[in-house]
């Protein structure tokens, strides 16, 4: 379900995007270098006081409550421990998630998505698909609202691979990313999928963990890869490299990638800004500017500053 698209705002990295939940770019801008099911509802046990003389018993309040021997105490006098119901508010909220809109019907989910819910009840597959679809449809314009649709489709039905990786995407998509790397490894050890290793390694940069991105990067399946999935483990592997201080071997990565493929797409868009960016930062600023040019040259749709960019740079060198 998932791709590999997007990308990282910053140093030179990719921030790839996966589309569990709707399969938008994370970022969506120019220049781009580019949680658990309610409580059963039990109770809680209640605090007592002893009627005789005013003394506690400390037997009851030591055990959470539990009223003192022989009916002493009225159960008027019982309170609930502090905090026990903001807790229960917050896990019901999770779990009720936000509100439906009344037109989303969970038949927008994708086939392959919707035959993973077919096991469960049908008034709770729906309910799941109808946060599912939800969390599509706004996982580009409110990210968060959709991360909360899919902690909603997680408190009903954790253990589905199609519903954790629907959490890790959008936990990705609003920034929650020790959240969406938990989400992802889950989902894939659920499954064996493999497409989720561009996000996670991301993740892993985004959480201060460069090191573990590049092992990712170099894991024997990228070798079977397709060419855009390629990129994103390049584009994520040279931002590591960068966050490390290693401009040189961020270099030598991106070098590496097919910088003069004749596709237009965005890939090949974002492969050649992230280079120049990486020149740039090296100090090589007429490189940079030759292919800050050419990145302009396939860049129809405006995926990066790069005409932007290229003319700052030539007012500096002239």
């Amino acid at each position: 379900m998932a791709d590999e698209r997007g990308s990282r705002a910053g140093a030179g990295g990719g921030r790839p995007q996966g589309k569990g939940a709707g399969g938008q770019r994370r970022d969506g801008a120019r220049g781009a270098d580019t949680r658990g099911g309610p409580k059963s509802g039990s109770k809680p046990p209640a605090r007592g006081s002893s009627s005789s003389g005013g003394r506690s018993d400390s037997r009851g309040d030591s055990r959470g409550g539990k009223p003192p021997a022989g009916g002493r105490g009225r159960r008027d006098d019982w309170k609930r421990p502090a905090g026990q119901d903001v807790q229960r508010t917050v896990e019901q909220s999770v779990y009720d998630g936000p509100p439906l809109p009344e037109d989303i019907t969970g038949a927008e989910l994708d086939r392959a998505v919707a035959a993973q819910l077919k096991g469960l009840p049908d008034k709770l597959a729906s309910r799941i698909a109808r946060h599912l679809a939800a969390a599509g449809r706004l996982l580009e314009d409110d990210p968060e609202t959709a991360y909360q649709h899919t902690l909603a489709a997680k408190a009903r039905a954790s253990r589905l691979a199609v519903v954790r990786e629907a959490v890790g995407e959008a936990a990705y998509a609003s920034g929650h990313y020790a959240e969406a790397l938990a989400e992802l490894r889950a989902a894939k050890r659920m499954n064996g999928a493999t497409a989720y290793i561009p996000i996670m390694a991301d993740c892993h940069r985004a959480v201060g963990n460069p090191e573990q991105a590049i092992k990712l990067a170099r894991s024997p399946s990228v070798a079977n890869f397709t060419a855009e999935a390629k990129a994103e483990m390049t584009l994520v592997e040279s931002g590591a490299r960068r966050d490390m201080g290693q401009l040189d071997a961020a270099l030598r990565v991106l070098e590496l990638a097919p910088l003069n493929n004749k596709s237009r797409g965005a890939w090949v868009v974002r492969l050649r800004y992230a280079y120049a960016d990486t020149l740039l930062a090296a100090e090589r600023k007429q490189d940079a500017l030759e292919w800050f040019h050419r990145t302009h040259a396939i860049d129809a749709d405006e995926l990066t500053d790069a005409a932007d960019r290229a003319e700052e740079l030539e007012r500096e060198l002239n």
